[in-house]
């Protein structure tokens, strides 16, 4: 039996953290909707409710991706920053790492299109009145427990992708990016404050592909490459590559 990784004991933890909040919020729209008034405009600043603690943990994620972390964040998020950086004491071949950039972007984009075309049908949806504010929110707080999904279990963007692992992802910190998206059509301060954060985050993320590509390529960044891996936060489809 293999030994499962401290950083994907951790994540396993957030996981079924992220289902309680899920369930948590499926409760207060039964016994107390009017918690949800806080998507209204500035009612944000009106009154304390549990959904300040949510928008906390949600902007501290989101903070963690724009800074360097040690230990804390896993590698395949941080791998933007220097301090995770390992060159190959080879020179770099600069036209395959050109060519892996634009494959790797490509397919990136296409997932961009894909979930794009997503929110504009649940942005329909809204607008015709079929859903409303906290349908959005929900449907963000889903979006929240399956992207840990995606980590741990499994990941439909892999058949875009191909890429064999969550830290070698070219669209890594696209996550909070993509929960919060939905959020986009709600308006008020607490909607539009985390939509925007998310957005610095995509947007430090694509830059420094632009400007650092050799960080985000295993056969240029040595901490990538399976054998130096210290997250092992693989699921089974690289097993064989771990031995």
């Amino acid at each position: 039996m293999r030994v499962i990784s401290e950083i994907r004991k951790r994540y396993f933890v957030r996981l079924f953290s992220r289902i309680g909040i899920f369930i948590a919020c499926l409760i207060l729209w039964a016994v107390s909707p009017q918690t949800f008034e806080i998507l209204e405009g500035n009612r944000f600043f009106k009154e304390f409710s549990v959904f300040h603690l949510l928008w906390i943990i949600w902007v501290a994620d989101m903070v963690l991706q724009i800074i360097p972390v040690k230990n804390k964040v896993a590698l395949g998020s941080q791998k933007l920053f220097a301090m995770r950086f390992r060159p190959i004491r080879e020179k770099i071949n600069c036209q395959a790492l050109k060519n892996y950039v634009r494959t790797t972007t490509a397919a990136a984009y296409r997932v961009m299109l894909l979930w794009l075309l997503l929110i504009a049908v649940i942005g329909a949806l809204y607008y015709t009145g079929l859903i409303n504010k906290r349908w959005l929110f929900m449907i963000s707080v889903c979006f929240y427990v399956c992207d840990l999904i995606c980590v741990l279990i499994w990941c439909p963007f892999r058949l875009i992708m191909k890429n064999k692992c969550c830290t070698t992802c070219r669209i890594f910190n696209w996550d909070h990016f993509m929960m919060f998206s939905p959020l986009l059509f709600a308006g008020g301060f607490f909607a539009i404050s985390l939509v925007t954060l998310s957005l610095l985050a995509w947007l430090i993320w694509e830059l420094c592909v632009l400007i650092y590509p050799e960080r985000f390529w295993e056969m240029t960044n040595l901490s990538l490459q399976c054998r130096e891996c210290t997250d092992k936060l693989c699921t089974q489809y690289c097993q064989k590559l771990r031995k």
